[in-house]
Formats: structure tokens, sequence, C-alpha cells
């Protein structure tokens, strides 16, 4: 799973998931891709699990790459603990994501098989997506 080498803070502030997605809102690699529709935050299991999702469904074909990386660290409580006495330990690792940010992007297969594999990662993310692909030239 994605995880930072090194952090400069163990723990971070939850903070608002507004606006739009300026960086990393274009298809920049492959010829088909993932955009999101809405914001969230996405874990490194749930991204992990989208890309085994498409991987096997283009049968190892094509070649994808992920442009989101879990680098927010979010904390949780043990269960049965009385409120207060401070923030929980570090669980995991997310991303937040905003509307119009690519996900995943993929080249080498046929459309129909892209645009299924994509399908089938959608279903494992929290967020809304839709599908898009690169404008003939």
């Amino acid at each position: 799973m994605l995880s930072p080498k090194k952090v400069k803070f163990r723990k971070q502030q939850k903070g608002r998931m507004k606006g739009k997605a300026y960086r990393g809102s274009t298809l920049t690699f492959g010829k088909y891709g993932l955009q999101t529709t809405e914001c969230g935050a996405i874990s490194a299991r749930q991204i992990e699990a989208a890309r085994v999702a498409m991987t096997r469904r283009a049968k190892r074909g094509g070649k994808i790459w992920i442009r989101i990386f879990p680098d927010k660290p979010v904390t949780k409580k043990p269960a049965e603990t009385r409120m207060g006495s401070g923030k929980g330990s570090p669980e995991g690792w997310v991303a937040i994501v905003r509307p119009g940010r690519i996900l995943y992007e993929m080249e080498g297969v046929p459309r129909d098989v892209a645009r299924e594999a994509l399908r089938l990662a959608a279903h494992k993310l929290p967020v809304k997506t839709k599908f898009i692909e690169r404008e003939q030239d």
C-alpha cells in the first residue's frame, strides 16, 4: 500500500474539502482516465483495491498510472474511549481529492476494455467519478 516514507508531523488537522482541482485535472500520461466529480478522502487501501481491479480486468495489458498519493495521516481513537484525553494515534493514510482530479490513467488497451476496467475501479472508491478520454488531434 502507498504511504509516505517520512513526514514532518505525525498528525494533521482534518481541514475542509471545498473548491475544484486545477492541478492534476488533465490527462497527461494515458489515453483514458478516471476523473472525480466530488470532494472526498480516498484511503491507501481503496487506491490499491481499485488498481488491482483495473489490472485484472485489463489482463495485465497496457499501462496504468496512479495520479494520487495518500499523504495525509488519519487518526482514530480506540473503541469505548471517553471523550477528551487528546487526539488518537495515526491509523492510515488518505489522499484528499477535489472535483476534476484525475485518479487513474490507462493506455495500451482497447476503449471498451479501458472503460470496463475504470468502471470496476470506480466501484472500489468512495467518490463519484466519470470516464474521460483524450481528444484526438
